[in-house]
């Protein structure tokens, strides 16, 4: 019932910022991979130049991290496993001293932990109401990492929310920027002007980028930690309710049987009297 209540409020959420969030990424997987004009450069260079910034560094990924969304409490039938599972498949390929891991939610710390993961940070899962003063404290996390080169690349791993019995674990590549699919890095024949300069003005863009994308991550995971709590609670309920049955309908047959086999004694007795 406490899930029921919750999950509305945090579905309208989810819904209300995914709009914002996909824009977001669909400009700056397109920024990615553009050439700047030459008018965005104070030398005046006419070889325009591509987008350079720390955060769209593309590296050999030797080192990887993964931003792992969970819960702080179980009861939600298979959602944890999910998460962790889907990390598992992203690092399978790669030594355990190569990944750090960034965990939201003491399910997942308590797991990796006992895997013996490099847990390079910890945050709470918010059972209620997800702020966005808390995806950037860990978005500022995540940055320190990829900029001071700790890991050459950085993924996220979440729940998608569809409805209250449908929730899917989903990776994406959070850090570098990938390019849209089929388009190579290099390749793209888009040309922006930028003002004020691209520098400056990637400065604040990316930030807010990281920012939005872990804060829809959130709204999304705990929207499907109260849908898949909800469902699991509804079933067990319906398993106990007929549990119940089976056990009361069982308890009323041997009873049956009982009374049934002391008449059968009472009469037998009555007629070895005759």
């Amino acid at each position: 019932m406490v899930a029921a209540a919750r999950l509305q409020r945090a579905e309208n959420r989810a819904k209300a910022a995914r709009p914002y969030a996909e824009g977001m990424l669909a400009v700056m997987r397109h920024l990615s991979g553009a050439r700047v004009s030459s008018r965005a450069w104070a030398d005046g260079d006419v070889g325009a130049p591509g987008v350079a910034h720390p955060l769209l560094e593309v590296r050999e990924p030797v080192n990887i991290g993964v931003l792992a969304i969970s819960s702080d409490r179980g009861m939600a039938g298979s959602y944890n496993f999910n998460v962790m599972r889907k990390v598992a498949e992203i690092t399978r390929s790669h030594e355990r001293e190569r990944i750090k891991l960034v965990t939201v939610g003491r399910k997942a710390r308590a797991f990796f932990a006992k895997q013996q993961y490099n847990i390079a940070s910890h945050f709470p899962m918010p059972s209620s109401e997800v702020r966005f003063a808390d995806a950037r404290e860990i978005s500022r996390t995540i940055r320190e990492l990829f900029e001071s080169r700790e890991v050459d690349v950085f993924y996220i791993v979440y729940t998608r929310f569809y409805s209250a019995i449908r929730q899917r674990a989903m990776e994406m590549q959070l850090l570098p920027i990938a390019p849209p699919e089929g388009e190579a890095q290099g390749q793209r024949t888009e040309e922006y002007i930028f003002e004020p300069k691209p520098e400056v003005l990637l400065g604040r863009l990316l930030p807010r980028y990281v920012d939005t994308e872990i804060y829809g991550a959130m709204l999304e995971s705990l929207a499907s930690e109260h849908g898949a709590r909800m469902t699991a609670m509804t079933s067990a309920t319906d398993n106990a309710a007929e549990m119940i049955d089976d056990l009361t309908l069982d308890f009323n047959r041997a009873r049956q049987a009982s009374i049934t086999k002391e008449l059968a004694e009472i009469v037998g007795g009555a007629e070895a009297l005759k």
